[in-house]
């Protein structure tokens, strides 16, 4: 599961300590709720259809296809459904091509969600073996799922704009400086992509 509301509260309180950057914003935002989603391959797979499409049109998709092969969606059953019984529920041909890696490292045994390696590097190459995962949806993963304290995901724009905010920049920072703007909130850079995504969305309302 992901991190907890009290997980996420020590490790804000813990970066706050020695960063009044964002102690400050700790005060005027208050603490981000948890977000949590279960480990598995159906998250993963949810994932695959949400890509570029609205929360409306993926829960659309989703609810076809569980309709057509059942609430699990087993893995083999996927693999066994025709190209066109999948794009009656709206998976386009990329997407096919994204669902059916997913399965077949599933089914074949070759990829175990139930024992990714410990060492967060190593569980992103994992997951990017999946055609469709990319760095940001592997992290997003051990982030929200397994509940990874350190991950970092620094490829994303609201976690850019930010950590921006946040060290009083006058432009949003790359990918490599919004990086390096955090190695001084390990090992709770995890609350700390929750929090900003919570500043993100605080200011955009």
């Amino acid at each position: 599961m992901g991190l907890t509301s009290e997980q996420i509260r020590n490790g804000l309180d813990a970066i706050a300590a020695r960063d009044r950057s964002v102690a400050r914003a700790l005060a005027e935002h208050g603490y981000p709720a948890e977000r949590i989603r279960p480990t598995g391959y159906r998250t993963l797979l949810r994932t695959i259809v949400g890509q570029q499409v609205s929360v409306a049109s993926a829960d659309a998709v989703w609810n076809k296809l569980t309709a057509h092969l059942g609430d699990d969606i087993p893995p083999a059953d996927l693999l066994a459904a025709s190209f066109d019984d999948l794009r009656a529920c709206g998976l386009s041909r990329q997407k096919q091509g994204y669902a059916r890696s997913l399965c077949e490292l599933v089914h074949g045994g070759t990829l175990d969600l139930t024992a990714l390696p410990e060492d967060d590097e190593e569980a992103i190459a994992e997951l990017v073996r999946i055609k469709g995962i990319g760095r940001w949806s592997a992290e997003i993963y051990l982030l929200f799922a397994e509940g990874r304290p350190d991950i970092w995901p620094a490829g994303d724009l609201a976690v850019q704009i930010a950590v921006g905010r946040l060290a009083g920049l006058p432009q949003r920072p790359s990918e490599k400086e919004t990086r390096a703007l955090a190695e001084n909130w390990r090992p709770h850079r995890g609350a700390a992509a929750i929090f900003t995504w919570h500043i993100y969305q605080s200011a955009t309302l």
